[in-house]
C-alpha cells in the first residue's frame, strides 16, 4: 500500500509518500508546495492543484490521507484552510483515490504517542522512524504523520469493516445496520 498523506494550507502544503512493504514502513518521498503570497487566493489554489496533480502521476499512490478539520480561533484561516482541502479533496477524487481523514490528535498519538505533541516532537519522531538524514520542513513531517497513522490504523480499520463494524471520526466504533430493501 502506497499513501499520500497531505498537510493543507494555502501558503505551503505538506505532502509526503509512504510505502507499507511487508511490516515495514518505508519513505519514498516528501515535499512542500509553496505559492507566492503576493498572489490571490485563487491563483494560489491553481498552484497546489497542478503541482499535487504532479506528485500524484508521479508517485502513483493507492490511497491518501488528509488531516481533517480542526476548529480555530482565526476564522479567515480557516476559511483559507478551508478552501485548500477543498481543491486537495476534488484533486484526490479526479485520481480516483480513497481518502481517509484523521484528527491531527489522533494522528500526533499514532506517531508520538501523545495526541498534544508539538509539530516539532512530530517532526523528530517522523525523522527517526523514516531514518531520514534531514530533518523535513513541519508541513512535509505533518503530511508524513499522516500517511504513517493511516499505514498504522488501516489494517485495525479493515478488519472492524469485515466485521460490520465502522469507526466514527474520533475513532469510536459503531454497529453498522443492515439495510432492508
Amino acid at each position: 500500500m502506497r499513501v499520500i498523506g497531505i498537510d493543507p494550507g494555502t501558503r505551503h502544503l505538506g505532502w509526503g509518500i509512504l510505502e507499507r512493504v511487508g511490516s515495514r514502513v518505508e519513505h519514498i518521498a516528501h515535499g512542500v508546495i509553496d505559492t507566492p503570497e503576493k498572489d490571490t487566493i485563487a491563483a494560489r489554489l491553481v498552484v497546489i492543484d497542478d503541482a499535487l496533480a504532479t506528485v500524484i502521476e508521479h508517485h502513483r499512490p493507492s490511497a491518501a490521507a488528509v488531516e481533517a478539520i480542526f476548529y480555530a480561533k482565526d476564522a479567515q484561516a480557516a476559511a483559507k484552510l478551508g478552501h485548500a482541502r477543498g481543491v486537495v479533496l476534488l484533486r484526490l477524487a479526479r485520481a480516483g483515490l480513497p481518502m481517509h481523514e484523521y484528527p491531527p490528535a489522533r494522528v500526533k498519538r499514532a506517531v508520538a504517542g501523545n495526541g498534544m505533541a508539538t509539530k516539532e516532537q512530530v517532526q523528530a519522531t517522523i525523522m527517526q522512524m523514516l531514518r531520514l538524514a534531514e530533518a523535513p520542513r513541519l508541513d512535509a513531517s505533518d503530511a508524513l504523520a499522516n500517511a504513517f497513522a493511516h499505514l498504522a490504523m488501516a489494517p485495525f480499520e479493515e478488519a472492524m469493516a469485515r466485521m460490520g463494524v465502522a469507526l466514527a471520526p474520533r475513532g469510536r466504533a459503531t454497529r453498522r445496520r443492515p439495510t432492508h430493501r
